[in-house]
């Protein structure tokens, strides 16, 4: 299942090392969780990502009211991302 999507991007620093997402809208995310999937940990679904020329392998976690993407450093750094920016991401779902 391949999407698109646009988010703004949030920081995450509960924990020494900071986490950033990118959050997917509430209505696809409850589409998503309606799709017959393997159970993961963490409710977690395994995708691929693009954001500009990037690309990665990575899950999507349900945060309770959403699903949200880790960006990592690399990718953030390629593609000069920061706290509060915009990012239009396309993803495909692998485990459906």
């Amino acid at each position: 299942m391949r999407i698109e999507f646009e988010s703004v991007v949030t920081l995450w620093d509960a924990r020494v090392e900071s986490w950033f997402f990118a959050t997917l809208p509430e209505e696809l995310s409850a589409e998503i969780r309606e799709l017959p999937a393997p159970t993961r940990g963490f409710g977690s679904l395994r995708v691929a990502a693009r954001i500009g020329s990037t690309t990665w392998k990575t899950s999507i976690f349900f945060n309770g009211s959403a699903f949200v993407l880790p960006l990592k450093k690399q990718v953030r750094q390629e593609q000069s991302i920061e706290e509060g920016g915009i990012v239009a991401v396309d993803l495909d779902i692998l485990d459906v």
